[in-house]
């Protein structure tokens, strides 16, 4: 049995290991820096693909799919380093960038329950460009349109909608009862 004294040096002890334990999430954003690289490269392979192609041929719907494409890829780059950045921020130490001219302003402001929201509005805005990207591909000669994938397509981006919209209603009605 521990003495009395002993126990506020263990409890001290262990809330300070739960305290240190955010930063088991660094090598996490680390690994999204990766993907966000990667995700670089799957950019600069898309442009020099489809940039010739669409110069040669000069065909209006090529090109509107092939900004699509590239637009799609940077919303999820800019997903990614949202959460990189506030992720780090909210939960594992602060940037030291205050006085950086290029810092983004919501990085000090955005909460949780902002970063919730602006991860649900990327994903439906992704959604609805991968969508328009579909149904632009139907527009080219002999593309049959695939009924099920359109179907899970469109249902999928109405669930994202829904669930923006809910998760919005529930930020409300907190902000409502606890102010």
């Amino acid at each position: 049995m521990s003495a009395p004294d002993d126990q506020p040096r263990l409890k001290s002890w262990f809330e300070h290991g739960l305290f240190f334990s955010r930063w088991l999430m660094a090598p996490l954003y680390a690994g999204l820096v990766l993907g966000l690289i990667g995700l670089l490269c799957v950019f600069v392979r898309e442009l020099a693909r489809d940039l010739p192609i669409f110069a040669l041929s000069g065909d209006p719907d090529k090109a509107i799919v092939m900004v699509l494409s590239l637009i799609d890829l940077s919303l999820a780059g800019n997903l990614m380093l949202i959460v990189i950045l506030s992720g780090y921020e909210n939960f594992v130490s602060r940037l030291p960038v205050d006085s950086h001219p290029d810092r983004p302003h919501w990085l000090a402001s955005i909460d949780f329950s902002g970063l919730k929201m602006k991860l649900i509005a990327s994903v439906v805005v992704i959604s609805a460009v991968a969508l328009l990207r579909t149904f632009m591909d139907l527009a080219e000669p002999g593309v049959a349109p695939e009924p099920a994938r359109l179907g899970w397509m469109i249902g999928l981006h109405v669930a994202f909608l829904a669930t923006g919209v809910l998760l919005a209603l529930m930020d409300w009605l907190g902000h409502k009862t606890n102010g």
